[in-house]
């Protein structure tokens, strides 16, 4: 199984692919996504020891977003010691694919932001 992840918005898009059948997810994950997320791809995937490849949505996007989501699922990837590719654009899901199907790994994926990171202030 290979899952395709994208958390650069506040709802987190989740594709899982067997063979030719695709299943897509999403989760407003809000707030939530540095608590949630692990506990949501293993409700999806049933085993995360099932997955055999990861392609990410690098970017651009949410700062925070794409933090959390890279680092769970570069951990993931070494854990598991399987390949991680990430793609950006409108197609980034048949670009990843294609990677991963190539038999590309990238080790680890940095986030591409497309912009400076905005720093805000402290509430309190």
């Amino acid at each position: 199984m290979i899952i395709l992840l994208d958390t650069s918005t506040s709802t987190c898009f989740l594709t899982i692919v067997n063979g030719e059948n695709r299943q897509d997810f999403e989760w407003e994950a809000g707030r939530t996504l540095a608590r949630n997320l692990l506990k949501f791809l293993e409700e999806k995937t049933g085993d995360l020891h099932l997955i055999s490849g990861i392609g990410v949505m690098k970017g651009p996007g949410s700062f925070t977003g794409l933090r959390i989501g890279l680092t769970v699922v570069n951990t993931l990837a070494d854990s598991l010691n399987i390949p991680i590719v990430g793609a950006m654009g409108d197609n980034w899901r048949d670009l990843a694919l294609g990677k991963l199907r190539s038999g590309e790994n990238e080790k680890i994926v940095m986030p591409e932001y497309g912009a400076a990171a905005n720093i805000t202030a402290p509430r309190k």
